[in-house]
């Protein structure tokens, strides 16, 4: 994803790509206090909700809320992602930047993988400190499963930024382990992301395991989950989302760009 830096002296590296120039890819020490910070707290409720573990039904319901959370997860990455790269812009409350960096992630796809970590995730990390303050400060009174999906299911959830940058990555840039757990679909492949990165960009939206797109996308059906979602939107708002039309590619700076042109939803 893209990230401007108003500092010309800023840190950069270099790629076989085009990087532009003022690019921070290093990550910086607000980066790094954002995520650890956020990986703190949820190391500490996830904790918690162990040591809230005393018998075999509860060990059941540990295991039952953990695996929930991460198919939950991969689920509201989905539905966030598909929401980020169809509606708003830069300049839209709260989410506006990260509209941007995602519409720059289609542009140059590679600038993901030069990222450091916390330079990579921060953005994803920044709005779950306080939920994790909040859900860490309420765990006296939450059960242990509870606390064990929230803790699990924000972190992944969080963390889904790395499994992207892992997925446009090559495997030779990848640790074994790593490779290994997308070869089984533990986390999301290489091949099933870049079925994303096909322009109007409209479907193959989950970033944790990839699991629920064949589910949510229906093999591009105009009846899958995204069509009526986007459907209804437009029927209530008038809003339209991008993916109805080809993308905009005035970024270029080229005279003989192509014109956008609505597709059929």
């Amino acid at each position: 994803m893209a990230e401007a830096s108003s500092s010309g002296s800023s840190e950069t590296r270099t790629s076989k790509r085009s990087i532009d120039e003022g690019e921070v890819l290093h990550s910086t020490f607000e980066h790094q206090a954002i995520v650890y910070g956020t990986t703190a707290l949820l190391s500490a409720l996830l904790v918690k909700g162990f040591s809230d573990v005393h018998d075999l039904p509860g060990t059941i319901g540990a295991a039952v809320a953990a695996l929930l959370a991460y198919y939950i997860s991969d689920f509201l990455t989905g539905i966030y992602h598909w929401g980020v790269d169809n509606y708003g812009d830069g300049d839209t409350p709260i989410v506006g930047s990260q509209i941007a960096a995602f519409q720059g992630h289609h542009q140059k796809p590679w600038t993901i993988t030069e990222r450091e970590f916390c330079n990579n995730v921060h953005k994803v990390f920044k709005p779950a400190l306080p939920f994790a303050a909040v859900c860490l400060l309420a765990s006296p009174w939450l059960p242990a499963p509870v606390e064990l999906f929230l803790s699990t299911a924000t972190f992944l959830t969080c963390m889904s930024q790395q499994f992207h940058a892992w997925s446009h990555m090559k495997k030779s840039q990848l640790h074994p382990i790593v490779d290994a757990l997308q070869g089984a679909g533990v986390l999301v492949s290489r091949k099933a992301h870049g079925a994303h990165h096909r322009a109007p960009f409209e479907g193959n939206y989950c970033i944790v395991s990839g699991f629920w797109n064949p589910i949510l996308d229906a093999g591009g059906s105009p009846d899958g989950f995204f069509r009526r979602l986007e459907r209804f939107v437009a029927d209530c708002t008038g809003v339209e989302p991008r993916c109805w039309y080809e993308p905009d590619y005035s970024w270029q700076e080229t005279p003989d760009a192509p014109l956008q042109g609505k597709l059929t939803p």
